[in-house]
């Protein structure tokens, strides 16, 4: 029996074979659901547009009830969590074609933020799937390695598995947030920890706006910005290139409006 998350998922999608299409996985493994894997879950929100809350509960926070009762959380913490989780959904894994068509609906004002939108929808708009793909697994997979890693402790020292893997699981643990799903990836890997600053700014968990500053300037401020700007500079990134902008622009943002919060 499906639960009523992946219901509302089949219905906003158009059926069980226009959401296994959407998200790149054969029908009859969505068929075989009775709940959203937790590895799907980001890939199904981007697709269909309903909170990851309402998709699974258990692992993003509170019933529908209880984020009906946030609405207090301000508009800008909103736009907030949204660019985090674009930027984490973009860095997690490689857009398919429903992905790169739905960044490609980004505007953008006169802003540099702004600006870096229109940008990164200009570049979606062009982009192919096989190409993006291609591209994401020379930037950070490749063959050994990629051209980037991604990841706090390899900035921060130059060697991965160091100190600043402790700190994040560290944090975790204070603030009760647990891995879901199959992956492999350390949890200073810049999309886990874009991912948990927009459940952050979003009131997912119980972590108040000092919280969110804290596991800000301890896992992102001292090297997301400088990680985005060798994205932004790779010679070998297209689509990628407008991406780093848009995060350098943002992180930088974050810093400036988190220092004058003091």
């Amino acid at each position: 029996m499906r639960d009523a998350g992946l219901e509302q998922a089949i219905k906003a999608a158009g059926g069980v074979a226009s959401l296994a299409r959407g998200i790149g996985i054969a029908q009859p493994s969505v068929s075989a659901w009775s709940r959203i894997p937790a590895e799907r879950v980001l890939a199904v929100e981007a697709l269909t547009q309903v909170s990851r809350n309402i998709l699974r509960p258990d692992l993003y926070g509170p019933s529908r009830d209880q984020v009906t009762e946030r609405s207090d959380i301000d508009e800008i913490d909103h736009l907030r969590a949204a660019e985090y989780g674009l930027l984490s959904l973009l860095l997690g894994k490689a857009p398919d074609a429903d992905t790169l068509a739905r960044v490609a609906t980004l505007k953008g004002d006169a802003s540099d933020l702004g600006m870096a939108h229109v940008e990164l929808a200009t570049a979606a708009s062009a982009a192919d799937d096989g190409a993006t793909s291609k591209e994401f697994f020379n930037l950070f997979i490749g063959v050994g390695r990629g051209e980037l890693l991604p990841y706090a402790s390899y900035y921060l020292t130059g060697f991965l598995h160091e100190r600043p893997l402790a700190r994040v699981r560290e944090d975790f643990d204070r603030l009760g947030i647990e891995r879901a799903g199959p992956s492999r990836e350390p949890e200073d890997h810049i999309a886990i920890l874009l991912e948990v600053m927009s459940g952050l700014a979003r009131g997912e968990f119980e972590a108040d706006f000092g919280e969110q500053k804290k596991f800000f300037e301890r896992h992102l401020k001292p090297w997301a910005a400088r990680m985005f700007a060798d994205l932004e500079m790779s010679q070998s990134a297209r689509f990628y290139r407008a991406v780093g902008r848009v995060g350098r622009v943002f992180i930088e943002l974050e810093s400036e409006a988190f220092a004058l919060s003091e």
